[in-house]
């Protein structure tokens, strides 16, 4: 696999590894892509519980246009 980084991201990397936190590279990388898996998961279970508070919630009594002209006046 041949993964490219900006010049910044290949910094910050190297700055992760000085701390002693880290012992190379790859360590940051897969800590990196462990937290990304986690917040795109909460994000994704946070659309879907409010998607179905939309759904099992109670119906508008707005009408289109109205939720138009309420746009518009905004």
């Amino acid at each position: 696999m041949n993964i490219s980084f900006t010049k910044k991201q290949e910094e910050y990397i190297a700055k992760q590894v000085a701390t002693g936190e880290y012992q190379n590279n790859s360590e940051v990388i897969r800590d990196a892509l462990r937290l990304h898996k986690i917040y795109r998961d909460k994000v994704i279970d946070d659309l879907r519980k409010e998607i179905e508070k939309g759904w099992n919630g109670p119906d508008s009594t707005r009408t289109m246009e109205d939720i138009i002209a309420s746009k518009k006046n905004a």
